[in-house]
């Protein structure tokens, strides 16, 4: 696995501490929509789909056809998911374990 050090450093501490610091949805949607392009947020809530979709068993066709989105990034992150941190499949099952 290629070291993921690089990415640990105080303006990306100060990002992790700011979004955590967000209360609920509402705070969720003002600081998102002021960080980032529309085009931004729906690539990020595209791509978390996927991945939803990938660990259901989903085929890649399945997945282009229902989010829109390209094979090739969902084969990146189906590589996160087989490679990475883990951190699709960490956050995928927390929220599914809320809204069951």
């Amino acid at each position: 696995m290629a070291d993921k050090n690089h990415l640990k450093n105080p303006a990306t501490n100060a990002l992790f501490e700011a979004i955590l610091s967000l209360n609920d949805m509402d705070e969720c949607y003002s600081f998102f929509e002021d960080l980032c392009t529309m085009k931004e947020l729906a690539d990020m809530a595209q791509r978390l789909e996927a991945a939803k979709m990938l660990l259901e068993g989903k085929t890649y066709e399945q997945i282009v056809k229902s989010v829109e989105i390209s094979t090739a990034t969902i084969s990146r992150i189906n590589r996160c998911i087989q490679y990475g941190n883990g951190g699709y499949e960490q956050v995928i099952k927390r929220v599914e374990g809320k809204e069951n």
